[in-house]
């Protein structure tokens, strides 16, 4: 197979985002926050190798044990952990709770930090949260945040071949238009739970077979 030019792979790119736009018009994320920037922070740390759903199981029990942030930087470990044991890494993710909240009161003031860097200095927060967070909470959109559902459609696509999540966002952001950037995740998310799953993806129900050069082959 010859190889793609830049241009050609801007094309296929932009082509895929219209198809994506065209499935997946109203695009919102799973995990349930409010319209409280800090929820949706926790709620994202939480769903490191877990499913949103499982996340929305605890954070509610969580948010009613402690409603405010001064009541989640003053919480107990132990009893954070009880709350959040059903999730994977529950003890890590307790303590960075913990910790995420006294440092948004001790450096923030108690608000959210709207800089995607400023916000990557939170204990458990990453690029890939950070640049949700911004996305969702500020309407600020800095990036692609590259879980595993973008990583791996984004390489059943051939838009990359790099072999961790930044250069695999460094490499979308160069084939993608920056005023797409924004419904990339959570359509991409939507897609690779319904049809290019990890395991078995449907390839012939997949309104991408005919720009996916992987099509069949996975």
């Amino acid at each position: 197979m010859a190889r793609e030019s830049l241009k050609a792979k801007r094309e296929r790119a932009l082509a895929v985002c219209e198809r994506m736009a065209e499935h997946y018009p109203d695009p919102r994320p799973q995990l349930q926050f409010g319209d409280d920037p800090f929820r949706l922070a926790i709620a994202v740390l939480l769903s490191a190798q877990t499913t949103d759903a499982a996340v929305n199981k605890v954070t509610p029990v969580l948010w009613e044990r402690y409603p405010a942030i001064e009541d989640l930087a003053a919480a107990n470990l132990a009893d954070v952990e009880e709350i959040l044991h059903s999730l994977g890494f529950f003890r890590s993710k307790a303590a960075n709770c913990i910790k995420c909240a006294q440092m948004v009161l001790a450096d923030y003031g108690g608000e959210m930090p709207r800089d995607i860097d400023e916000m990557q200095k939170l204990p458990g927060i990453g690029r890939k949260s950070a640049n949700i967070v911004t996305s969702i909470a500020f309407g600020d959109v800095r990036g692609i945040a590259v879980d595993t559902h973008v990583f791996r459609i984004a390489h059943r696509l051939k838009l990359s071949n790099a072999k961790d999540p930044s250069a695999t966002e460094q490499d979308l952001l160069k084939v993608i238009p920056p005023e797409l950037w924004g419904g990339v995740n959570i359509r991409w998310i939507l897609f690779g739970r319904a049809i290019c799953s990890s395991q078995r993806p449907k390839c012939g129900e997949c309104f991408l077979a005919d720009i996916c050069p992987s099509a069949g082959k996975c």
